[in-house]
């Protein structure tokens, strides 16, 4: 009689059981959709905040150069007019006066005429460094090229540019970018790690851009710690969408490598 009553109380609690368990396992599973929903939910505010502030940034960077394009302009077309003007100038005076100076005063006008022609080259010079004419026209190979050739004639250090031949012509805001980074590792190089080889190699393949830059100078500090030079690389490297490392190299010097999608 008792095993009757217990199998019928099982019998009217097995369904019960059975709706306990569908309940909690639809809790379970309400749960981890819910746990699932809200980690998508950050991922997805993470990568817009993200592409936000590579927004930002690109935009900064643009009105940076827009500033550089104009400064060169001003220097170039103003500055540049003036002085040529004033050289213009002092060359009449000295060849219509000549006969009527004595010895000091040639010397004096002489060396009026070689400040002038300085200080010509000097804006030309910043002119360039603000915004480099050549590399829209003839593209970033061939300003490099160019630049690296400077470089060996004004310093004791080798510059040796390594380039695939199926390196193509990219954006000019990418061009701009890596020219950006070369000089302002070249920079690093020269004045603070005390470099005297320096080799820069880029390859290009269907999808990425290589950038590999290599010097035999001090190093990095240990630990290391990055100046605005190697903020305003990391800020470039960013804004393009590139992975950048930096890192000291076991037989001495730094290595930084970037690593761009190929537009």
């Amino acid at each position: 009689m008792e095993t009757s009553q217990e199998l019928s109380f099982l019998a009217a609690l097995l369904p019960l059981a059975i709706v306990i368990f569908f309940i909690t396992l639809g809790v379970v599973v309400l749960n981890q959709h819910f746990h699932k929903n809200l980690i998508r939910q950050k991922l997805e505010q993470e990568e817009i905040k993200n592409r936000h502030q590579q927004e930002l940034l690109k935009s900064s960077i643009q009105i940076q150069e827009e500033e550089r394009k104009r400064m060169a302009r001003d220097l170039h077309d103003e500055m540049g007019a003036v002085l040529s003007i004033a050289r213009m100038h002092i060359l009449q005076l000295a060849r219509s006066h000549a006969i009527h100076y004595a010895g000091q005063s040639l010397e004096t006008i002489q060396t009026i005429q070689d400040l002038i022609e300085s200080s010509l080259a000097s804006v030309r010079r910043i002119s360039h460094e603000l915004m480099p004419p050549q590399l829209e026209n003839f593209g970033l190979v061939k300003v490099l090229e160019s630049l690296t050739a400077a470089s060996k004639e004004k310093t004791e250090t080798s510059i040796r540019l390594e380039v695939t031949d199926s390196f193509p012509r990219l954006p000019w805001r990418v061009e701009l970018g890596l020219y950006r980074i070369i000089t302002e590792l070249i920079t690093n190089s020269l004045k603070h790690a005390s470099a005297t080889a320096i080799h820069i190699h880029l390859e290009s393949n269907q999808n990425k851009i290589v950038l590999i830059y290599q010097d035999n100078g001090k190093g990095l500090p240990e630990p290391i710690l990055y100046g605005l030079g190697h903020k305003s690389i990391e800020a470039r490297a960013t804004s393009m969408g590139g992975i950048l490392e930096i890192f000291n190299l076991v037989s001495g010097g730094m290595c930084a490598t970037l690593t761009l999608n190929r537009p």
